[in-house]
C-alpha cells in the first residue's frame, strides 16, 4: 500500500493555523512587564506627544524677524529649562532654552548654543535661523486620538515606551498559553546527571529540551517541563493524557517517526486525533499535529510532535510551533520577513523537499553555507545567523539570489 504524498509547508500551515483559535481571557499587566506579550486591545492616545512645541537643542529661542544677519545682538530675558514654562518673547529678545523645554510664545526658531556667543544678559547670534529650526512640534510623534498600537501587536521594548509616552501604566494582554513539554527516548540523558566520561554507549545529552523551553518562554508561554518519557507505549499515553488536563498545547520531541520504538503516533491516535503527519520539508519531515481529549470528553489540548534530531526540531519549531503559539495569543504578525541575498556558494544537490539551509552573512554582503547540513548538527544553528528558504528541486549557483530569513528575528 503506497503512502500518500507528503504535505507541503504551504498546505500544512494554513490547516494548522485554522485550529489555533485565540485563547479566551485577558490579563492586565504593568507596562514594565509587557515585553513580548500580545496586546489585547487597541491603544488610543488621549494627548499630544510632545504635548507642546519644544526645543530639540540646548540654545536660544528667537524670533526669526530679529535675526536678519549673522552677528545680530539680542537681549536674553529668560531662562527656560525642561519642565518649566516661559513667558512670551518680545521683539529683540531671546530666551536661553534647553532640550525638551517648551518654546515660548512668539519664538519661531531655536539657534543651538554652538552658534551663539553669550555675554551677560545679551547673546550674539552667529547664524541666521530658518522658521521652525530645532523645534519639535506638538503632536508630531502622536496626535490626540491617534491609534498608536493595535490589538494583536506583539509588544517590543519600543512599543512599551510608546505606551508609556501616552500615559499608560498598565496594559491588557492575551493570556499566556500553557504548554507541556516533554522528550521521548531511552537514549536521552540530562546534562549534570551523568558526566561526559561516564556516558554509556548510545547515550546522548538532551539538547532539544533546552532550546525548546527557551523558545517557548520567549514567546510568552507558561511552560511545564515534564522531562524525559521512556520509550514505552503506556508511559507515552499516560504523559499525554495527564498533560492534556491543564495545558493548551502539548509539545513533544522525538518518537514521531514510524519505528517500533516510536510510540507517539499510536498514542495520539488512541486518545485524540492526528490531523497532520509528515511534511515535505528538510530538515523536519517527521512532524505531527493533532489533539488529545481531556477527561471531560468534550474539550481537548492541542498536540504538536517534533522530530528528535536537534536541527529538525529547531527548524520545525520556528516554521510551525512559533506561528501557532502566537496565533493562540491573537497575534497578527506570525512570520518573520525574508529578504533577497546573494549566495556565495554552490548547492548542486537539489532535493524534492523544500529545504532550509543554515547560512551566515559575510563581509562581502553575501551568504556562506555551513559545510554540514545534517539534521543532527546543532552547531550549524549557532554558527549561522539565518537560513535560506530553498524551493523543492532547486540547485543554487554562486551569485544567485536566494530568500534569506534572519534567525535573530525568527527567534524573537
Amino acid at each position: 500500500m503506497s503512502r500518500p504524498p507528503l504535505l507541503s509547508l504551504d498546505e500544512a500551515l494554513p490547516l494548522l493555523l485554522a485550529r489555533a483559535q485565540p485563547l479566551s481571557g485577558v490579563e492586565e499587566v504593568s507596562t514594565f512587564e509587557g515585553d513580548g506579550r500580545v496586546l489585547a486591545e487597541d491603544l488610543f492616545s488621549a494627548l499630544q506627544v510632545p504635548p507642546q512645541d519644544n526645543s530639540s537643542m540646548d540654545g536660544y529661542a528667537v524670533r526669526c524677524a530679529d535675526v536678519k544677519a549673522p552677528g545680530s545682538l539680542l537681549k536674553v530675558t529668560q531662562r527656560i529649562p525642561a519642565g518649566s514654562h516661559g513667558h512670551p518673547l518680545q521683539a529683540g529678545e531671546a530666551a536661553r532654552i534647553f532640550t525638551g523645554a517648551p518654546i515660548p510664545q512668539g519664538a519661531d526658531a531655536v539657534v543651538m548654543q554652538e552658534d551663539c556667543a553669550a555675554d551677560g544678559d545679551t547673546v550674539r547670534v552667529q547664524q541666521v535661523p530658518s522658521s521652525g529650526q530645532w523645534i519639535r512640534r506638538s503632536g508630531e510623534d502622536v496626535a490626540r486620538g491617534d491609534r498608536v498600537l493595535s490589538s494583536g501587536d506583539r509588544l517590543s521594548p519600543a512599543a512599551l515606551g510608546l505606551a508609556a509616552s501616552i500615559g499608560l501604566a498598565s496594559l491588557k494582554v492575551a493570556v499566556r498559553p500553557r504548554v507541556a513539554l516533554f522528550s521521548t527516548g531511552d537514549e536521552l540523558v540530562m546534562p549534570g546527571e551523568v558526566a561526559p566520561e561516564a556516558m554509556q554507549p548510545g547515550a546522548i545529552y538532551n539538547s532539544n529540551r533546552f532550546f525548546l523551553r527557551a523558545l517557548l518562554q520567549r514567546l510568552g508561554c507558561e511552560v511545564t517541563d515534564l522531562g524525559i518519557i521512556p520509550d514505552q507505549r503506556e508511559a507515552t499515553e499516560a504523559a499525554l493524557r495527564a498533560a492534556a488536563e491543564h495545558h493548551d498545547l502539548i509539545l513533544t520531541s522525538g518518537g514521531v517517526s514510524v519505528g517500533e520504538e516510536d510510540h507517539v503516533k499510536p498514542a495520539v491516535e488512541k486518545w485524540g486525533a492526528l490531523t497532520l503527519w509528515s511534511l515535505a520539508i528538510k530538515p523536519g519531515k517527521p512532524f505531527a499535529f493533532g489533539s488529545i481529549r481531556r477527561l471531560d470528553g468534550i474539550s481537548s489540548a492541542h498536540f504538536m510532535g517534533l522530530p528528535g534530531n536537534p536541527v529538525s526540531s529547531f527548524v520545525t519549531f520556528l516554521l510551525l510551533v512559533r506561528p501557532f503559539v502566537l496565533a493562540l495569543q491573537g497575534a497578527t504578525h506570525l512570520a518573520p520577513p525574508s529578504q533577497p541575498m546573494q549566495a556565495h556558494f554552490e548547492w548542486p544537490r537539489a532535493d524534492k523537499r523544500r529545504e532550509f539551509l543554515r547560512v551566515r552573512r559575510n563581509a562581502k554582503g553575501g551568504l556562506d553555507l555551513f559545510p554540514n547540513q545534517s539534521s543532527g548538527v546543532l552547531t550549524s544553528a549557532v554558527w549561522g545567523d539565518g537560513v535560506i528558504d530553498n524551493p523543492p528541486g532547486q540547485t543554487i549557483r554562486a551569485g544567485q539570489w536566494v530568500s534569506f530569513i534572519s534567525l535573530a528575528e525568527w527567534q524573537a
